[in-house]
């Protein structure tokens, strides 16, 4: 097993007790709430007489069911409607602090907490969102878990988890233009598989993770549980500090020394050893698109659809039923594949610089003619960020619509679905067969700047294209 790692440092640090099971009784840091999963974990609490533990250490949003064109009170969506006034009073009842729509913070929830600077190194942190790796950009161990889960939390504060392994997946080198965060995730998705990070925790490292910023590492974290692994982190440095340094939870004056001081304390030792290590080359990575139906049937944008004999044994099945479904056959070129939809935004790709990264390709263009393309921040604050910049300008004007915040089309819970066989250009993070809200939709996931191309030109096309010389 592993030693000396991050990961193990904040394990240790919060385990509360061995169970008889064998598994870690583990203290929760933060808990992360919204409206979906929330709901049956608090009515539970109240057929069992029970209190919320530590209220002061949830927190709630609303994300996954609110419209993002249309927010006024009641929903049209009755189930909705009714997911949102379940959260209201739950959170009023126990004394819970929650961030509503208006408020001027309300968001995606994986994107609200770092923005106010709620996670920290060192944390644990919980969510009843599988995107809750997200958190561990900052060197925080965070898991997605359940709503049976999601009870335990606000009952006890602590889940019962077995200790995962640690992989270090390290990447070095300079990206070339054009290729971003999302296309490093994709990438190594498409070398590891989506089963391949079963049982570990990743530990991301190398070069290229240490030039990225905040919400880069946000990203690559935030697709971690697509890889298969439980979390994904990245070792807490200067840039992680000066990202949360000021923030509206970050600690202040002294008690900010003794936070760094400690948080360095925690980056996994020199002499760590880890479970697995494999290693990865920058230069490589191209600006990379799904063609499939899991996240780890990506290609770079140069390439053609993969054929049968290519895959092991054990994935050729899933390839055949890919070709099926997405009507791609083996050998024909990704670039080119005509869009319908394309969509900006999600907990993956909703942050300030993913939409300043799409402008600069939208600027002076304009969305192909029949291609409906929207654009949709990951929270109240970055959308005030954005038309403060006049990124709002740059995309309307180029024929975007722009939109409230929330998860929309990321996983179609709310009024942004796609419509029949309509293939999706996606800067989200799953490309499941009905994930963007039609039981025969495509989505082909790709980063924020290529889906911005690919609605100018109205099928996939190579972002490289559109930079300056």
């Amino acid at each position: 097993m592993s030693t000396g790692t991050l990961f193990d440092k904040v394990w240790n640090l919060h385990t509360v007790g061995i169970l008889p099971s064998g598994q870690t009784q583990l203290f929760i840091g933060l808990h992360l709430i919204h409206e979906v999963t929330s709901p049956q974990a608090f009515a539970m609490l109240r057929e069992r007489g029970l209190k919320v533990m530590y209220p002061q250490r949830t927190v709630a949003t609303v994300d996954h069911i609110v419209p993002t064109d249309n927010q006024a009170r009641p929903f049209a969506d009755t189930l909705a409607e009714e997911m949102m006034q379940n959260l209201e009073k739950n959170c009023a009842d126990y004394g819970i602090r929650f961030y509503n729509i208006g408020s001027g913070s309300q968001g995606i929830v994986h994107v609200i907490a770092p923005e106010q600077g709620l996670t920290q190194p060192g944390m644990t942190i919980a969510c009843g969102d599988s995107h809750t790796s997200t958190h561990g950009a900052f060197g925080a161990i965070s898991f997605g878990i359940g709503t049976s889960q999601v009870r335990d939390v606000l009952a006890s504060q602590t889940l019962a988890l077995g200790k995962l392994k640690v992989r270090r997946v390290e990447v070095n080198g300079t990206l070339q233009p054009g290729v971003y965060a999302k296309d490093v995730v994709l990438h190594l998705i498409r070398k590891l598989g989506v089963k391949g990070g079963v049982g570990y925790a990743y530990e991301y490292a190398g070069t290229t993770f240490e030039q990225m910023t905040m919400e880069e590492r946000m990203t690559v974290c935030n697709m971690a549980i697509e890889g298969g692994a439980r979390c994904g982190y990245i070792n807490p440095d200067s840039v992680t500090y000066a990202y949360l340094q000021g923030r509206d939870f970050a600690p202040l004056g002294r008690e900010w020394d003794e936070a760094v001081a400690w948080w360095d304390s925690l980056r996994s030792d020199a002499d760590a050893t880890y479970d697995d290590v494999v290693s990865f080359d920058a230069a490589e990575i191209d600006p990379t698109v799904t063609w499939g139906i899991t996240p780890d049937q990506g290609i770079g944008v140069s390439e053609a659809v993969p054929a049968p004999e290519s895959f092991g044994e054990g994935d050729r099945a899933i390839a055949q039923e890919a070709y099926a479904y997405m009507d791609l056959a083996p050998g024909t070129a990704i670039k080119g594949t005509p869009i319908d939809v394309c969509f900006i935004g999600s907990c993956t790709n909703g942050r300030l610089s993913d939409l300043q990264e799409a402008a600069k390709i939208a600027q002076g263009r304009h969305v192909a003619n029949g291609i409906k393309a929207f654009v949709v921040p990951g929270s109240e604050r970055v959308k005030q960020q954005a038309e403060a910049e006049g990124l709002d300008k740059i995309f309307e004007a180029a024929g975007f619509e722009w939109r409230e915040a929330g998860c929309s089309m990321c996983l179609a819970m709310n009024p942004d679905k796609l419509q029949g066989r309509q293939i999706s250009a996606s800067s989200s993070n799953r490309n499941f067969k009905g994930r963007q809200g039609s039981a025969s939709g495509r989505t082909l996931l790709m980063s924020p700047a290529m889906v911005a191309a690919a609605a100018i030109a109205g099928k996939v096309t190579d972002v490289r294209e559109f930079l300056p010389i």
